[in-house]
Order: C-alpha cells, then sequence, then structure tokens
C-alpha cells in the first residue's frame, strides 16, 4: 500500500500527520511512505529524519497524491485534493464533519473513502486512537502556558523580603479532557484553581487535582453516551452565566473549553460579565474555531478590551507544541490503521464488522455515514 503523507496548507498549522518513528511502523506493518517536502519541518522534522526511517520524499506532490492509496493529514483537505485522488483511496484525518458538507459529498463522489478522525468512539479500545483527547490535553496544557504568559502578575504564592505575593486566582470552565489538564498544569504552576463543570459527576476528579469544584444550580444536567457535556437550555445558560459571573470577577484567569460537538460553541462569557474582571486579567478561548465561548473572541488573535482584559482566542493551541502534538497524533492514527490491517492483503481490512470502524468511516465506496446524509 501507498501511503502519502500531506504537508498541512493552512496558515499557523504546525502539525505534521506522521513523525519519523509512526514512519517505521507504517513500514514495518509493509506499507511503503512517501512524505511531501517539508511536511515535518515546523514540528521539528527535516525531510532527512524521514528518509532515515525508510520514507521517500515526493519530488511531485500532485503525483504522490494521484497515486497513493492511503492520504493523511491533520486538517481538512478541500474538495480539489479529493478529486486529485484516485477512486477508492483512503483519506484519513480530521474532517469537520458536521461543517464541511462539501467535502463529505466530493469524497462521495470521487469513490475516496473518507476516515474521520473527529469520530473515533470514546471506548476503552480506542482509547489509544482518540485523537481528539490527546490534543485537547494538549490545548488544555498550553492554555495555561499562554495565560500565564500575558498576565500581568505570577502565578505562585512567594514569601520574600519584600513581602508576600498571593497566588494566583484560575477559573477553569468545562472539566473535560482539555479542562483538567489546565486544572493540573495551573496547580502544578502555584495557581489557586477553581473549576466548573455542568456534570456534578465531574467533581471528584476537579478535588482530586487539588482544585475547588464551583457548584452552581442549573437544574437537570449530564452527559452523552460519548462522554460530553449535554447542550443546555436558554435558561440554564443565564443560571450558569449568573453564577460564573462572581468567580470570573475574582480571577486572574479564566480559560473555557466547552465544546458540544458538531455544534457551534455554547456562549458563556458575555461582556457584560467581562466588564467585571479586574484590568491585566487573561481569559483564555479554547473554543474559538468553533464560535467561541467567549463574546468578542476573534479567531488566531489577542484583543485587549477597553478595560484592560486580554482575550486569547488562538483556535488549535496544540501547534504551539508541534513537536508532541504530532507524536501523539501519528501515534492515534497509527494505532488505528493497525487495527484494521490485514497482513495478507497489506492494508487495512475496511469491510470488517467492528465498533470502531463503524463510527470513524465516514464515506465508503460512494456511501455516506447515514447520520451525515442530507
Amino acid at each position: 500500500m501507498k501511503v502519502f503523507v500531506c504537508r498541512e496548507k493552512r496558515p499557523l498549522e504546525t502539525r505534521v500527520a506522521l513523525d519519523p518513528p509512526a514512519v517505521l511502523r507504517w513500514i514495518k506493518l509493509g506499507a511503503s511512505v512517501t512524505v511531501e517536502s517539508g511536511a515535518g519541518l515546523a514540528a521539528g522534522h527535516p525531510d532527512e529524519a524521514y528518509l532515515k526511517v525508510g520514507a521517500t520524499i515526493a519530488a511531485d506532490p500532485h503525483k504522490a497524491l494521484a497515486e497513493a492509496d492511503c492520504v493523511l493529514r491533520v486538517r481538512p483537505p478541500d474538495s480539489a485534493e479529493i478529486f486529485q485522488q484516485k477512486p477508492g483511496s483512503m483519506a484519513v484525518g480530521f474532517m469537520d464533519p458536521f461543517f464541511n458538507r462539501g467535502l463529505i459529498e466530493s469524497m462521495a463522489s470521487a469513490g475516496v473513502t473518507g476516515v474521520c478522525m473527529e469520530l473515533i468512539p470514546r471506548t476503552t479500545l480506542a482509547q489509544k486512537m482518540d485523537a481528539l483527547s490527546s490534543q485537547a490535553n494538549l490545548a488544555g496544557y498550553v492554555a495555561v502556558l499562554m495565560a500565564a504568559n500575558r498576565l500581568d502578575s505570577i502565578l505562585p504564592m512567594m514569601m520574600t523580603p519584600a513581602g508576600t505575593i498571593s497566588p494566583a486566582k484560575v477559573f477553569i470552565i468545562g472539566v473535560g479532557v482539555a479542562g483538567l489538564q489546565a486544572i493540573a498544569t495551573a496547580r502544578r504552576l502555584g495557581a489557586r484553581v477553581e473549576a466548573f463543570d455542568t456534570r456534578p459527576v465531574v467533581e471528584e476528579q476537579v478535588r482530586s487535582l487539588g482544585a475547588k469544584f464551583v457548584k452552581i444550580d442549573i437544574g437537570e444536567t449530564g452527559q452523552t453516551e460519548q462522554g460530553y457535556a449535554r447542550e443546555l437550555t436558554p435558561e440554564q445558560v443565564a443560571m450558569q452565566q449568573a453564577g460564573m459571573a462572581k468567580v470570573c470577577a475574582a480571577s486572574d484567569i479564566v480559560i473555557t473549553t466547552a465544546k458540544v460537538f458538531g455544534r457551534q460553541a455554547p456562549r458563556l462569557l458575555t461582556a457584560e460579565m467581562l466588564s467585571g474582571m479586574r484590568p491585566g486579567a487573561v481569559v483564555v478561548d479554547l473554543a474559538a474555531e468553533s464560535g467561541g465561548n467567549v463574546e468578542g473572541t476573534r479567531l488566531d488573535e489577542e484583543v485587549v478590551l477597553e478595560n484592560g482584559v486580554r482575550l486569547l482566542g488562538w483556535g488549535a493551541p496544540e501547534c504551539q507544541v508541534p513537536r508532541h502534538a504530532s507524536q501523539m497524533y501519528a501515534a492515534n492514527l497509527t494505532a488505528l490503521i493497525e487495527h484494521f490491517w490485514n497482513a495478507e492483503t497489506g492494508a487495512p481490512d475496511l469491510e470488517r464488522d467492528d465498533e470502531i470502524l463503524k463510527g470513524c468511516l465516514l464515506v465508503h465506496r460512494g456511501q455516506v455515514q447515514e447520520r451525515f446524509k442530507p
């Protein structure tokens, strides 16, 4: 099987679908791997590193794309790239399926099999393939570092001859993978951390990390079968905002992580809530790519509000640590393919009756997965 690793075209995207150690795993399976020149450079992997593990560097990326049986990416391709692939080939990566109807239709028309990394089921068996979680983990870590870098004060308590410096107060909204990592990172840096989530079940996890769980009574809530927080009613959002406003006003850093898969991010912080925060405070919106949790968020920008609050809306913070972000994504992707690999045919077996396959196979043999049909 011929595998082609594309160079990411999106501005600010620094990750690569396969790092050299992952390429070696593919080659050991029996695949031949071609890498577009410069694909791994931003992640610290020059072309020479791929050549050392047995990959080929594409002299003509358009030809390599057209000849590949499997094309690996991080970000979704455009329709033109899909039609450059041969019928029956695979396109694997993040596909943004709920907001990318044109791409899905192009895959079906071109006869390209689409494997969507966002649709990996959140099960124990699929844990090592869960790219959303691995990238969210890094995003939570980077969010704290970004906030600490822009804050006008330090995070830990310090007792000095000049007096005692109180620890910074950090408020994490949303205790999923990103939120938990943000809590752990802020605590390591010495901050006093509070966290809120609509799922009361996460309180124990918050407390185990040394943070305080903020309780806001908004009525009945819960989580989906996939482990995501359920979408709130407008009335519940209003109650939540009223409860969070007091905590935000006392915080030096606020990090929002709330996303509803397949929908626009819920608006959690309003302009009025931000106006109550102190000058120099920092808000990091990790849902910026899906519309933002915070009023005034601008994707991939820093906004300084009139009262001096800094609003950071970087779309993919994990891109700021591209070596490890690529390492984790490549490991997720490789684990997925290894799970379906057929040693006799030297290719993934996409005809198996498998719950992981049913979850992540977006388009196959011209047929779109049922829930994404018009």
